[in-house]
This record gives structure tokens, C-alpha cells and sequence, in this order.
């Protein structure tokens, strides 16, 4: 978390010329911005680390996904060269006993 000094920034406030209520607000205001709405550097390593994280479990996947589609196709294509064949052998069978 920042360590936002409040009362240094309402003195300096002061000393440009804003009346204390202006300047108690505009540090509450600015607290606040800074307490809620900042990221730090170790947000951001936070950040960075489950993102790549994150990216090593999805290339993971896909590599998984990618190896069953491979798989799954390879699977399909050898049933079809199979099935051409055996409808291939089988016109060349009839062929034979017709000549």
C-alpha cells in the first residue's frame, strides 16, 4: 500500500493558498484515489505473475486440445482410407467374376 503523507499535502495547500477546509478536502479526496484506485509495483507483479501463470495453463490446453483433435482426425481418416479400400477391393472382386 503507498504511504501518502496527508498533512504535509494540506500544508502545502495552505501554503499556495487554499483555506484549510480545501485543503482537508482535497487530501481526503486524493487519499482516497490513492488508497483505492493505485496500483502498486507489487499489484503489478502480482498481475504479471497470474497472467503468465494463466498463459502457461492455457498454452497447456491447447497443446492437450490440439493432441486429441490430431488424434481424433488421424482415427477418422484411417476409418475412411480403410472403408475406400475395402469398397475399392470389392468393385475390383466384382470386376474379376464379371470378366
Amino acid at each position: 500500500m503507498l504511504a501518502f503523507d496527508t498533512h504535509a499535502y494540506v500544508k502545502s495547500l495552505e501554503a499556495v493558498g487554499f483555506t484549510e477546509e480545501q485543503a482537508e478536502v482535497q487530501a481526503n479526496a486524493l487519499k482516497t484515489l490513492v488508497e483505492n484506485d493505485l496500483a502498486t509495483k507489487r499489484d503489478l507483479k502480482e498481475l504479471e505473475l497470474t497472467t503468465k501463470r494463466d498463459l502457461k495453463e492455457l498454452e497447456n490446453s491447447l497443446k492437450r486440445d490440439m493432441k486429441e483433435l490430431e488424434l481424433g482426425l488421424k482415427h477418422d481418416l484411417t476409418l475412411r482410407l480403410g472403408g475406400m479400400l475395402v469398397v475399392g477391393i470389392s468393385v475390383v472382386a466384382t470386376l474379376v467374376k464379371l470378366l
